[in-house]
């Protein structure tokens, strides 16, 4: 049985004339920590945000590092030249395919939410990722090991003419 979620999409793609690709397996590019593409085909994971790549971070150290960037980075080791497999959800704004997406039997957004690389976006995920960002909250894994500013707030800074390094700053971000 179809879900009224799902048919709700369905509608709404099918009335802006998108289609969703089948699932999608390849060699990945990795744009950024929450996004790929595969055989040209822009893929956002599904129910995660991680920082952008201008985005600072606090190390435990107190020191600014580019923690968008270690995501992206990361998330490509881990990666190491396997084959991904992604299952489509839907599109997003940007008529990006948004996607659970596996390399093996992992999945990446788990993984990265895990590592402290990427949080869990509950408006999306419905928690399907909170067991994770506790595990590595409690770890002081990635990002929780010094402190950030949440990606989407980055995200709306920069919106608002900020610059990264004013929009990054901790001020407001835990500990």
């Amino acid at each position: 049985m179809i879900s009224r979620k799902k048919i709700a999409v369905l509608l709404l793609l099918a009335s802006t004339g998108a289609a969703l690709p089948g699932g999608l397996t390849g060699q990945p590019s990795i744009i950024d920590g929450d996004t790929l593409e595969i055989h040209g085909t822009r893929i956002r994971l599904w129910g995660i945000d991680a920082p952008e790549s201008t985005q600072l971070c606090r190390g435990d150290d107190s020191q600014q590092y580019r923690c968008g960037a270690k995501s992206a980075n990361d998330l490509d080791a881990f990666i190491a030249s396997r084959p991904v497999s992604c299952v489509p959800i839907s599109l997003d704004q940007y008529r990006r395919t948004v996607a659970i997406c596996t390399v093996g039997d992992a999945d990446l957004g788990e993984w990265l939410v895990r590592n402290g690389l990427a949080l869990d976006w509950p408006q999306y995920s419905k928690g399907k990722y909170a067991a994770a960002q506790r595990d590595a909250e409690h770890a002081g894994r990635g990002m929780w090991a010094g402190s950030y500013v949440e990606p989407w707030l980055f995200r709306a800074c920069i919106g608002q003419g900020g610059r990264p390094p004013d929009c990054s700053d901790d001020a407001n971000a835990r500990p």
